[in-house]
């Protein structure tokens, strides 16, 4: 029994050791985790777009159609109305009015230059800038009637136009020049005759019906 108290005593004494090792470990994680400290505020890179290249071509822009104002207001003193070689023309829900004057084939379209080319040098690309947005087919509408006379480097057309879309504008610009070149001479009216281009085309989009989803599209039907 003696003996036995004895190891039970020195096995007593082995813990207090056992506690001194075991704060090391502590201190040695605290000297690691300041060698694989990292902060928050680390500087991330950023792009940065800057927008001082796009504004030259928009000032560009600005002082073109600035000039065409200046240049439609001082060759239509009195407004459109008041012109000689005045015409009308709609289709659809659009409405132009066109003044033809002497000079080499200009077309300005609510003070918009039909054919100007605007470069971009944000992607160095060339950047059509129309109102008819270069469509080969609107523009052929609107030259089709000094085409059909040979008149297409005699005069400067001037248009005011609105309601409707690019399509139907381009087709009442096209009967506003018809009819406004009835106005330089009555024998005029044989050849556009002919060309259709005086007929005003009366078609415009059916009405939705009542319990239809569209004009004439109905619901499917289901027999059960």
């Amino acid at each position: 029994m003696a003996i036995s108290v004895a190891s039970l005593a020195s096995s007593f004494a082995s813990l207090s050791f056992s506690s001194q090792i075991s704060q090391k470990p502590y201190a040695v994680s605290l000297a690691h985790s300041k060698q694989f400290s990292f902060s928050l505020t680390s500087k991330i890179p950023r792009l940065v777009v800057s927008a001082s290249v796009a504004e030259a071509p928009e000032t560009e822009e600005l002082e073109t159609r600035e000039k065409l104002l200046k240049l439609v207001k001082s060759r239509l003193p009195g407004g459109f109305a008041a012109q000689p070689i005045f015409g009308t023309g709609r289709r659809k829900s659009a409405s132009a009015r066109v003044v033809l004057q002497e000079g080499s084939g200009k077309i300005i379209i609510n003070y918009r230059d039909a054919k100007v080319f605007v470069y971009l040098n944000l992607t160095s690309l060339l950047a059509l800038n129309e109102y008819l947005q270069g469509n080969p087919l609107w523009i052929q509408y609107v030259k089709t009637p000094l085409a059909t006379l040979g008149y297409e480097a005699s005069y400067d057309i001037f248009v005011k136009v609105e309601g409707g879309g690019l399509s139907g504008q381009a087709q009442a610009i096209s009967l506003g020049i018809a009819r406004a070149l009835l106005k330089v001479s009555e024998s005029h009216r044989k050849p556009l005759r002919v060309e259709g281009l005086l007929t005003r085309d009366a078609r415009v989009v059916e009405r939705k019906k009542v319990g239809l989803k569209k004009a004439r599209k109905r619901p499917q039907f289901s027999k059960r």
